[in-house]
């Protein structure tokens, strides 16, 4: 009669440090065994305190345990290895469950092992140790095994607690063959099987089609990732020549100037050299008339009649030098011609290079993103805004989480701050907008203002009113009309009559537009 042998359970044969089979495994004297190397590196960390203990029942020791091979557990855990299967290494096999991982339903004990197979006709999941038994025993040999899965329940039937096995085409359902004669009765049923090979070749089919469309997209992907870089090729070449031009263009410019300099310095110096000759040759010659006229004066008082009459002859024929020019002073405008022309140069400049910046623009256009027409393609830029508090004038009362403001007669008790506005009931909200933003605003009351302001915007002053100034755009939504002011310009905007007001801006594009909302249609009421 054969003797049938002993199941060992893996637990047992587990270090308690480690968790894992006991590796060169020694005994402690309190009897537990552990991995030789868990067991030593546990007792380094109290090598400062001079005692060791079990970390099972905490029996302590002193002086530090030789410890020694247990030769014979060493034995019953590599048979407990081989046991496990061959080829497969023992940890994979036997190695507790992790997170996420199915666990074996006969193991006990605070951790289970592992499941590596699932059996549809037990319905349940074994680790390699309680496994066995399908190996071993000829009835559970014909059992069907699959990879261990945490989803066993969803392959049985919740009604009779069956294997659904069975496909129902009328009602799409996975069912079991008790269902075929219970609520699925009459329905066109067939087996699993036959249902996955159909439904296997369609399969393929919707694979191949979604593979064309990855191919597809992967293809386009490349252009446009060969685009990315053509355009990051061409922009850097462009900026590079664009600076080149620009760098070459300013010296000529400062080379024009320099020149500019020199000749308005060379014209200057020659007038001046011929007028200071001039001033030279009159001082002169006015020297010579005043000696002249000394001489005279000095001979007219003279008693002597025969020295008066020598020297009168030579006296009296002097007279001024008939080769003196004639003498034009330069006038304050003598250089205004240069300066004309110069200013001229600047204006021609200016003009050409707004020519070529709004063809320019006109060009980088064309890559930004085409303008949403419809609420649906609005929507994608929402951004979700809030009332600051700090900003609010004191009869205006904000609510449901700083989203709502109302209008009131009394004042309300708002602290003093520095972004407040103090002289027109308005209200900025917290967050600061970038890039493309779309914002909806519920109205009501008979009028309202949207607006859309930079930051730095007054708060105290006349200055604050928004639309008064270069810092702001506001629509108006009244009654009966719209209005659009900015920097004190006033325009009549025409349009829908609508409780919502969508708001869109574009930084990029340079855009801020308003639109009347109804359901999901927007129109556009203006754009500027």
């Amino acid at each position: 009669m054969a003797q049938q042998g002993v199941v060992l359970d893996q637990d047992q044969f587990c270090c308690s440090i480690c968790l894992d089979l006991l590796k060169d495994p020694v005994a402690l004297p309190c009897g537990h065994s552990y991995c030789s190397s868990c067991i030593e590196g546990y007792w380094d960390q109290d090598e400062q305190k001079g005692v060791y203990s079990c970390p099972q029942c905490r029996q302590t020791f002193t002086p530090r345990p030789v410890l020694k091979r247990n030769t014979m557990l060493a034995e019953v855990v590599e048979k407990l290895k081989e046991k496990g299967g061959a080829g497969a290494a023992p940890s994979e096999l036997t190695s507790p469950a992790g997170p996420g991982e199915g666990t074996c339903d006969l193991c006990t004990g605070p951790r289970k092992q592992r499941a590596i197979k699932s059996c549809l006709m037990c319905l349940l999941s074994y680790c390699q140790t309680h496994l066995q038994p399908h190996y071993q025993i000829p009835k559970m040999k014909n059992h069907k095994l699959v990879e261990a899965t945490s989803g066993l329940q969803e392959m049985i039937c919740s009604s009779h607690d069956k294997l659904l096995e069975v496909f129902c085409r009328t009602d799409q359902q996975c069912i079991c063959m008790l269902c075929t004669m219970d609520e699925h009765k009459g329905h066109d049923t067939v087996s699993a099987k036959s249902e996955r090979k159909e439904k296997q070749d369609k399969l393929v089919l919707s694979q191949q089609e979604v593979q064309q469309r990855v191919q597809k997209r992967e293809n386009q992907l490349k252009e446009l990732q060969q685009a990315v870089e053509s355009l990051k090729s061409s922009g850097k070449a462009a900026g590079e020549d664009s600076e080149r031009i620009f760098t070459e263009l300013i010296r000529s410019i400062e080379r024009r100037r320099s020149e500019v300099k020199e000749l308005i310095r060379a014209q200057q110096g020659a007038a001046v050299s011929q007028v200071e000759g001039l001033v030279e040759r009159l001082e002169q010659e006015i020297a010579e008339l005043r000696r002249k006229d000394a001489e005279l004066e000095k001979l007219s008082h003279t008693e002597d009649n025969i020295h008066f009459l020598q020297n009168y002859q030579s006296l009296s024929s002097t007279s001024v030098s008939p080769d003196v020019p004639s003498i034009s002073v330069p006038s304050l405008q003598y250089f205004k011609h240069v300066t004309e022309m110069v200013s001229e140069l600047r204006e021609k400049l200016e003009e050409l290079i707004q020519r070529g910046w709004s063809n320019m623009s006109t060009t980088v256009d064309v890559f930004l993103p085409p303008e949403p027409k419809t609420r649906a393609e609005l929507l994608p830029y929402s951004c979700l805004l809030t009332l600051d508090p700090n900003t609010a004038s004191i009869d205006l009362s904000l609510s449901e989480e700083n989203r709502k403001v109302t209008c009131l007669q009394q004042r309300q008790p708002y602290p003093d701050h520095p972004e407040r506005f103090t002289k027109y009931s308005q209200v900025l909200c917290r967050e600061a907008l970038s890039g493309r933003c779309y914002w909806e605003v519920e109205r009501r009351g008979e009028c309202v203002a949207i607006a859309v302001s930079y930051k730095d915007i007054s708060r105290k002053d006349d200055h604050s009113y928004l639309g008064r100034n270069d810092k702001s755009c506001v629509l108006v939504c009244s009654s009966n009309h719209y209005s659009f002011t900015h920097n004190s310009v006033h325009t009549r905007v025409s349009g829908p009559r609508s409780s919502r007001v969508g708001v869109y801006l574009d930084p990029k594009a340079g855009t801020l537009s308003f639109y009347s909302v109804v359901s999901e249609t927007v129109t556009l009421l203006h754009r500027v």
